[in-house]
């Protein structure tokens, strides 16, 4: 049975415009949290509307990683909550530490 991988994208606390090639978009700045589209609260538990956070669906998790480049030209701070569920890494690196023969 295969496990389906959960996709994350980026909520964030503040929002700036790049426009690149003619092209505007708007992407996260400030503190970002992951959370999965469809849902109403970020992988930590904050509510997306009382914590006042804006989604940005069209960038996935691993961009807003400031080491990967994508989207974190402005991001400050990385949930560490959110991390740790989400992965700190990118999409190419090792599957995480999953326990394959629990105790008894």
């Amino acid at each position: 049975m295969a496990t389906r991988r959960r996709q994350y994208a980026v909520a964030a606390s503040g929002q700036w415009t790049d426009e690149e090639d003619g092209r505007r978009r708007r992407l996260p700045a400030g503190e970002v949290h992951a959370w999965e589209p469809g849902r109403n609260e970020t992988v930590c538990g904050l509510s997306l509307s009382r914590s006042q956070l804006a989604r940005f669906s069209h960038v996935p998790w691993a961009d807003a990683i400031p080491e990967s480049g994508g989207a974190a030209d402005r991001v400050q701070r990385l949930c560490h909550r959110c991390a740790a569920v989400a992965g700190r890494r990118g999409t190419d690196a090792s599957p995480r530490w999953q326990r394959t023969d629990p105790r008894p």
